[in-house]
């Protein structure tokens, strides 16, 4: 058996029909390397990653300084364990972390693996805390329509897309969804609310949907008003993709609790972290029934470690968010020249290198159709139903961004 053979034979993947994927003509690309925002496949064919190999990539692929940290971490140690020990990397990534948020009440990281444990960590820290500081009524969540935040039944809960979450919601906690502040602000009983939680300035799965000037400042406001913890999942938007390290940092909102995953490694290896203020961490204190009895095999991976730390050297070394900068504002021009010259562009939605393309048309699965046929273009990504995702390493240069949106229009038509 080669290994597209065993692939159909052995593997289940996600988000993915498995009767489609498995059908005999269906040949799927089957990735080998990657250098930089390129991709190379097991025939030797030459792609730009579009979305980042699933929104984590931040500075490309096979960055030699980010491969040598890993391989000197490797040379000491690979992985030891976090319950009962500590180790340096660990101790100076949540320094540099909350280092962030300098003068802010933002000053503890619990690490774990990925995007949903880091939501599912504050969601039980947000519960918990009130359970055993005199508020044992507030034990229900607000979320908004079509929002994402994991899969893991905790952070499932708080997603807003049916297709994803409607058969789960009986399993798992009160959460009640509104669309925008206003509904927000309208909802009884907001005594028994623990925590809001939103994906600031964009929802990605939500075909990039992006939230209007003020929003986040205004909910900030809100929560603090009327006491309920601010969670901000920064899965997607941390680590320079909307042009600042966070999203937050644009509105200059310090939120209760911050969950990051995906780019805190720069898309290296599974890690994640949620941090949280002093004020929060301060009530889990006491004896051992106060203690937050959560954590994973993997929490702190010391090669994790070694690669965030890295990653955000990177940031430093080659001004990463200068640059983002300067790419957004080209992304932007180019696709504004799309937007204006296809009749098959219903609308382009950005915020810094992350961008939806949203078809013109009433035909389902157009969206799928379009990123097949910009492969033969050399590029690969994923829609969401008739969006177009765009969300490059932020390492990509203009040619390369040229080369991007050049395929995304050439698919259009070839496909509308």
């Amino acid at each position: 058996m080669n290994h597209v053979e065993l692939d159909k034979q052995y593997c289940w993947h996600p988000f993915t029909p498995q009767s489609e994927w498995t059908a005999l003509e269906y040949e799927p690309i089957m990735i080998e390397s990657g250098d930089g925002v390129w991709l190379r496949d097991a025939e030797g064919k030459t792609y730009i990653d579009g979305n980042s190999s699933i929104w984590t990539n931040i500075h490309g692929h096979s960055h030699p300084y980010l491969n040598k940290a890993i391989a000197a971490q490797l040379e000491k140690i690979a992985h030891s364990s976090y319950l009962g020990f500590g180790h340096p990397l660990a101790s100076e990534l949540a320094a540099k972390l909350v280092s962030f948020f300098p003068e802010t009440d933002l000053q503890r990281v619990f690490f774990s693996d990925n995007g949903s444990t880091a939501v599912e960590c504050a969601m039980k820290m947000a519960l918990q805390y009130r359970l055993q500081n005199a508020e044992p009524e507030r034990t229900e969540f607000v979320a908004f329509v079509n929002g994402y935040h994991g899969d893991t039944l905790g952070a499932a809960s708080l997603g807003g897309v049916e297709a994803f979450f409607a058969r789960f919601r009986k399993f798992g906690l009160t959460v009640h969804f509104v669309r925008d502040l206003v509904e927000l602000r309208e909802l009884p009983d907001l005594d028994k609310i623990a925590g809001v939680v939103i994906e600031p300035l964009v929802q990605g799965v939500n075909q990039m949907h992006v939230w209007r000037d003020g929003m986040l400042a205004e909910l900030r406001a809100w929560t603090s008003e009327q006491r309920i913890h601010l969670i901000l999942d920064e899965v997607m938007t941390g680590f320079g993709r909307t042009g600042t390290m966070f999203a937050c940092q644009q509105e200059g909102v310090v939120p209760d609790f911050l969950c990051l995953a995906k780019g805190l490694t720069g898309g290296y290896m599974p890690m994640a972290a949620t941090l949280v203020t002093e004020e929060i961490y301060n009530g889990f204190l006491g004896g051992a029934e106060r203690a937050f009895y959560y954590g994973h095999s993997y929490t702190a991976n010391p090669l994790g470690c070694a690669a965030a730390l890295a990653s955000l050297e990177i940031f430093e070394q080659e001004n990463t968010l200068v640059g983002v900068e300067e790419k957004a504002t080209y992304l932007a021009y180019k696709l504004s020249h799309l937007a204006n010259e296809s009749k098959h562009v219903k609308e382009v939605r950005r915020c810094g290198l992350i961008a939806g393309v949203e078809l013109h048309t009433d035909l389902a699965g157009m969206g799928g159709e379009v990123c097949v046929a910009a492969r033969k273009y050399q590029l690969l990504t994923r829609p969401i139903l008739n969006t177009i995702v765009l969300m490059p390493p932020l390492s990509i240069k203009r040619d390369e961004i040229d080369m991007m949106v050049a395929a995304v229009e050439q698919a259009i038509r070839d496909v509308l």
